[in-house]
């Protein structure tokens, strides 16, 4: 299997720790962001990474989107299981990942991108990384007024994955769910912001444990 992603992308790690959780063995082609859409557009009519190509016989071509991804890794290997046998979890599972990747994977991609072209431009002050974080604030509007709004979001998700991680080793069910890797992928990229590694060290170490048990290099900042 190709995965298709961009390195730095939260959404492109969400589907590698599924592909090393189920133990798939895959390659990954690193596309520059830009001219990634001359290579998606003919394969799946979208302009966004991650796309998996299983490259295998009788399977689709290419994936687009991680969710969909995931849900093709759990029919064509079900074990060790992504989804919850219990229809009431696997639904909750479900929309906890939804609203993961639709608002907080978005509201993270706000506050990181605003971090690194401000106080966390030194991580990488490249003239060719500046730009390209400079046309991803452009391309979705960040700036001051809408990164506030991200910020609560993210206040919001991180009360709410706290209560649930405090019960329960798994944010819904008895093990490790969809829910768990969109939650660890998406807030990943927080990891490089003191403000939240300090704040919030519980979300840090639940990362780290699911990564290791996924076999997926630790974000940076980890």
């Amino acid at each position: 299997m190709l995965l298709l992603q961009f390195t730095t992308s939260h959404y492109c790690r969400k589907a590698r720790l599924a592909l090393g959780y189920k133990g798939i063995h895959y390659q990954v082609e690193n596309l520059t962001p830009g001219l990634h859409i001359l290579k998606l557009k003919p394969l799946t009519g979208l302009t966004t990474l991650p796309v998996l190509l299983p490259q295998i016989e009788g399977q689709p071509q290419a994936i687009g989107d991680s969710t969909q991804i995931l849900s093709f890794l759990e029919s064509y290997q079900p074990e060790p299981a992504l989804f919850l046998t219990n229809h009431e979890q696997h639904t909750e599972a479900l929309m906890l990942e939804d609203w993961l990747d639709e608002s907080i994977g978005t509201a993270t991609r706000f506050v990181y991108y605003h971090f690194r072209a401000d106080a966390g431009k030194q991580i990488d002050p490249s003239l060719f990384s500046q730009i390209v974080i400079g046309v991803i604030r452009n391309q979705y509007g960040i700036n001051n007024s809408s990164v506030q709004l991200a910020t609560k979001r993210l206040t919001i998700a991180l009360e709410e994955l706290s209560s649930r991680w405090q019960k329960s080793e798994y944010l819904v069910g008895d093990h490790l769910s969809v829910a768990d890797i969109a939650a660890v992928a998406l807030l990943s990229p927080l990891a490089l912001i003191s403000h939240y590694r300090q704040g919030y060290p519980w979300l840090f170490e639940r990362i780290v444990q699911i990564h290791q048990l996924c076999g997926e290099q630790l974000p940076p900042g980890l």
